[in-house]
């Protein structure tokens, strides 16, 4: 006759799993990039960057601009964080009052830019070779003085980057650079008022 087999309660952890437990890898933290739509009005910036500090987020950029809808701003966030704290930080946002809707963009096909204003050193040896930098990396020279010249770039943030490195030994004076905007790809625009899927009650349901 056969005999059942009695059960045991599982072990406890030990030292080793507990040891295995507190040595497990961290979230893999990515570029999240979001985009926001806020009220434009006085303070609402200082409300969102209150937010990132007292919640102590890795902000990477933020920028912030009207929109076609007169009132409504758009903010751009690229945010590094673990896929956790990103949607926290969204869920945190719509906490804010002035805030309309935020997207979080990450995932979908986007264009991105950042803008650069370069003032580097240029005199009469240096200046074929800038421009002829500038040309290649498609950037545009908007002032030029007898010993500067001023490049404007828009575009991606690793094409700006490898500018600055190919400008940087003729002698960078000063440059400002603004943060990332993102727009989706495609026909449906993010707006302030998302679309909604119409559903109809059955009228004669009993409950």
């Amino acid at each position: 006759m056969n005999q059942a087999k009695q059960a045991h309660p599982p072990e406890p952890a030990g030292p080793a799993d507990r040891a295995r437990a507190r040595t497990a890898p961290a979230p893999q933290r990515t570029l999240h990039t979001f985009v926001a739509y806020v009220e434009n009005v006085p303070g609402v910036l200082n409300r969102v960057t209150a937010l990132f500090r007292r919640r102590a987020y890795n902000i990477d950029s933020l920028s912030v601009g009207r929109t076609e809808t007169p009132g409504v701003s758009r903010m751009t966030i690229v945010l590094d964080a673990d896929p956790g704290t990103a949607r926290l930080l969204e869920a945190n946002l719509y906490k804010l009052v002035n805030v309309l809707r935020v997207e979080d963009v990450s995932a979908e096909p986007t264009v991105m830019r950042d803008l650069a204003l370069i003032k580097v050193r240029a005199d009469a040896d240096t200046r074929p070779k800038i421009l002829q930098i500038c040309e290649v990396f498609k950037a545009r020279v908007v002032d030029m003085a007898l010993e500067a010249l001023i490049v404007e770039i828009a575009s991606t943030e690793d094409k700006l980057q490898g500018l600055i490195e190919v400008l940087r030994p003729f002698g960078i004076i000063e440059m400002v650079r603004t943060g990332s905007i993102a727009m989706t790809r495609g026909k449906e625009p993010i707006t302030v008022h998302p679309h909604f899927v119409s559903a109809r009650v059955p009228t004669n349901r009993i409950f």
